[in-house]
């Protein structure tokens, strides 16, 4: 592919490693070829590096599928995941997982990055239902912004929620945000 196709979340071949474009920073100098800079963020292990490309350069692109998976449990620090269609098991470290471990929940579907036959990421559902395993008793105060107090959610992740969330209350979450969206119901 042509570097001037390159955008955030490309996902490139870089020296044989797959790797997810962050940000690209074009410059074009008053002589000369055209500066594409690019962050780039290892898919296997995480880490970040800038790479400097000239206009008409051409990048490999990394050639990756996403399958849907199940999520199981976690053992050690692996997490276990099950595809839905050959119901083959992969194993994914907590490394790989980063923070969005706080959000797994049992039996939710996932869709599971794969580089050949090695899983490298995963995309969670934008929403999911949790229940609210623990709450911090709320302070009325007069304010005009709303409350936030913290609760801790089956998963064992703390999340901010109105005053008026109590233990056992089922919440909706935005897990690309980590944040509170709204109550399901009252127990």
């Amino acid at each position: 592919m042509d570097v001037a196709e390159i955008h955030k979340n490309t996902k490139l071949l870089v020296d044989g490693i797959p790797c997810c474009v962050d940000d690209v920073d074009f410059t074009k100098p008053g002589k000369g070829r055209a500066i594409y800079r690019v962050k780039l963020r290892n898919l296997l292990d995480g880490t970040t590096t800038e790479k400097t490309f000239h206009s008409g350069e051409k990048a490999d692109e990394a050639q990756t599928t996403y399958q849907q998976e199940q999520y199981l449990y976690k053992d050690g620090d692996h997490y276990i995941f099950m595809n839905t269609e050959t119901f083959e098991q992969l194993f994914v470290s907590e490394s790989q997982i980063g923070d969005k471990k706080d959000f797994l929940k049992e039996g939710i579907l996932v869709d599971m990055l794969m580089f050949g036959e090695r899983p490298i990421d995963i995309t969670l559902p934008n929403f999911i239902e949790f229940e609210v395993l623990e709450s911090e008793v709320a302070i009325k105060a007069q304010t005009i912004s709303p409350q936030l107090k913290a609760a801790t959610i089956e998963t064992g992740a703390v999340i901010g929620v109105p005053t008026f969330i109590n233990v056992g209350d089922i919440i909706k979450v935005d897990t690309r945000t980590g944040t509170y969206v709204e109550r399901i119901n009252k127990k």
